[in-house]
């Protein structure tokens, strides 16, 4: 993978279509998990510690363009 042309938001982007065209929901439960969330893609990225103890649930939808 090159990390010079892939962000964050493009996999977070890619993972949203991903999800609407097979109108699919994720879901995570996590007891007392600790992870370094990184800035950036390269390796020497700098990161943020999330602590995570509970469930994480992802859903999505487009609302219909006559609403």
């Amino acid at each position: 993978m090159d990390n010079n042309k892939t962000s964050w938001i493009d996999i977070a982007e890619g993972l949203y279509q991903f999800l609407n065209r097979n109108k699919t929901t994720i879901q995570y439960t996590f007891k007392d998990m600790t992870v370094a969330i990184p800035q950036g893609t390269d390796d020497n990225a700098p990161s943020a510690k999330w602590h995570i103890d509970g469930t994480i649930q992802l859903n999505t939808w487009e609302a219909d363009a006559s609403e």
